[in-house]
């Protein structure tokens, strides 16, 4: 009897469970805690591996519908982050992505680029209470900085090699990155 009540309870769980899968309104909550509890520290390409920017010739626009020419971070720090404001991955990162953007918005470039309207991009990081800066392409990215994938971040060092590309989910908060962050900016 002990055991067929088990039973019954694991099956009653595992029910809720696709239902609240299953409903609109509690499927993406519940994905962007799945997101958060799986999200890994991003890895560093090894230095013989880094793949080099093939030209800093892209335009940018900013929420204020201004351009912004991507060459003009030529020799900085750069984190290019491809997000949306419908993607649960995505929204799991950002709480991550802001404390970093805080501590260091004054030594590295932060470029976090949507597809979606300036105002609907915007109005999410309004909504969040986040200062990060969006943008949309204005032109077609350079090599190798596709964003197809959502999320995908780049991490780019000063002479223009792709540090870490991670695509999915990461916790960008971690001591091993902040670490990372350091080191490039004092090279």
């Amino acid at each position: 009897m002990k055991k067929l009540f088990k039973n019954e309870w694991l099956n009653i769980i595992l029910i809720v469970i696709i239902i609240a899968m299953i409903l609109p309104q509690t499927r993406t909550p519940i994905a962007i805690v799945f997101n958060k509890l799986i999200a890994s520290n991003p890895s560093v390409t090894d230095v013989e591996e880094r793949p080099q920017i093939e030209s800093y010739n892209w335009i940018l626009e900013d929420r204020f519908k201004n351009e912004v020419d991507f060459s003009q971070f030529k020799g900085k720090v750069i984190l290019i982050n491809y997000w949306a404001t419908w993607c649960p991955p995505c929204i799991a990162e950002m709480p991550s992505l802001e404390e970093v953007y805080q501590d260091y918005k004054d030594r590295v470039v932060f470029l976090f680029i949507s597809g979606e309207d300036l105002e609907t991009s915007q109005g999410f990081m309004n909504a969040k209470g986040y200062d990060m800066p969006v943008y949309r392409m204005k032109t077609n990215y350079p090599d190798p900085l596709e964003g197809y994938k959502l999320p995908t971040s780049y991490l780019i060092d000063k002479y223009g090699r792709i540090v870490i590309k991670k695509e999915g989910a990461a916790d960008w908060n971690s001591k091993g990155f902040r670490n990372t962050l350091e080191e490039l900016l004092e090279d």
